[in-house]
């Protein structure tokens, strides 16, 4: 162990093996953590809901899974290459038949030309990848699920190090101690708002203020009639599209997927400004809105056995970061997640990896 002065000018032990807390089981959270753990260090993940993955979700229903959040991502960085490569035949490449909507009535007017890169998905859900290197953590008992970090501060028994007051479900309220360092691997506005609850202000705070995310409101739509003997499916030919309708952004038939179920599922994703404009509007309206938004897009006028929204309230990075962490060494603590860099799948993961070789 060895001896090294804290922030307040006080010593204390600067153990070879750090205990570090991770907010937050994303891809940033998850990769952070485990190249952690890879590196001979102690994590604790907290997770506010009741799973692993973050955006890259899937919501699972009767009529099979909707990729409600990531639909695809592309691998440019070849660390995320390597990671990629052992994760057990987890991904497979979609060949999504891509077209651009340039009209309101969904008319295509130009196709897109041919992907530059190939468009990966997990299977037999986009949370399937996260949640296979999230398990090692669960099975060590390091992810602390329905737990949402509340408030950051000075741990009592040792205050150069940290400690967490978490809130789980009902009234359960909790406290977790002895954390050498602290990462966010959260929102930029959420990891914005706890640092401001803990009195933590700088020089982080500055930093995050500058980073911003849109939201994005998502329509999930299943018609099982598709799979009549006299359909192969509805509507268009193509399996997905970027659309300038004024309320839909992206359209995917999640059914053309490797690795899905055949029932045939659309996933719609409504423009920024839309989402922005409808952000508190309530969800029975919005899924009006959007389903009439489909219906012209792409002419099917079925009616879905099954239709659900979902809100994301920050999805796509509209003024990044611009550098893959933001780490304060004097505090210990840290931020990561897609923001930094943009709003990539692939963004997240280098995020969430140089945030740990920072640490280590």
């Amino acid at each position: 162990m060895i001896k090294k002065p804290s922030a307040s000018g006080a010593s204390f032990e600067l153990r070879s093996q750090r205990h570090i807390a991770v907010v937050g089981a994303g891809i940033a959270g998850i990769t952070c953590a485990r190249t952690l753990v890879q590196a001979g260090h102690r994590v604790t993940v907290f997770e506010k809901s009741g799973g692993v993955s973050g955006r890259m979700a899937t919501r699972n229903t009767e009529f099979g899974g909707f990729d409600h959040g990531a639909q695809y991502f592309t691998v440019r960085d070849a660390r995320f290459e390597k990671a990629l490569a052992i994760a057990s035949g987890l991904v497979r490449p979609w060949s999504a038949n891509t077209v651009r909507i340039l009209d309101e009535l969904g008319r295509v007017v130009a196709s897109s030309p041919p992907a530059r890169e190939a468009h990966w998905v997990a299977t037999p859900g986009m949370n399937a990848l996260v949640q296979q290197w999230a398990q090692p953590l669960a099975d060590a008992g390091q992810l602390v699920l329905e737990s949402a970090v509340i408030r950051i501060e000075a741990d009592k028994l040792h205050p150069e190090r940290w400690q967490l007051q978490t809130e789980g479900p009902g009234t359960d309220s909790r406290v977790h101690s002895n954390f050498d360092a602290v990462v966010l691997a959260i929102p930029s506005a959420q990891a914005h708002a706890l640092l401001l609850n803990s009195k933590l202000e700088k020089p982080l705070l500055a930093a995050l203020a500058g980073v911003t995310v849109a939201p994005c409101w998502t329509l999930m739509l299943a018609f099982p009639q598709a799979l009549q003997p006299t359909l192969s499916h509805l509507g268009p030919q193509w399996n997905a599209a970027r659309s300038t309708h004024h309320r839909i952004a992206w359209l995917a038939r999640e059914s053309s997927k490797p690795g899905r179920g055949p029932i045939e599922r659309w996933t719609v994703q409504a423009s920024p400004e839309w989402s922005q404009r409808h952000l508190e509007d309530d969800a029975e309206r919005v899924k009006a809105k959007l389903l009439k938004a489909f219906t012209e897009v792409t002419g099917i006028r079925a009616e879905p056995s099954h239709a659900a929204v979902h809100r994301w309230r920050y999805a796509q990075t509209t003024k990044p970061l611009g550098k893959t962490h933001a780490w304060d060494a004097k505090s210990r603590i840290g931020a990561c997640g897609d923001w930094c860099l943009g709003h990539r799948v692939e963004d997240g993961f280098v995020s969430g990896l140089e945030m740990a070789l920072a640490i280590i």
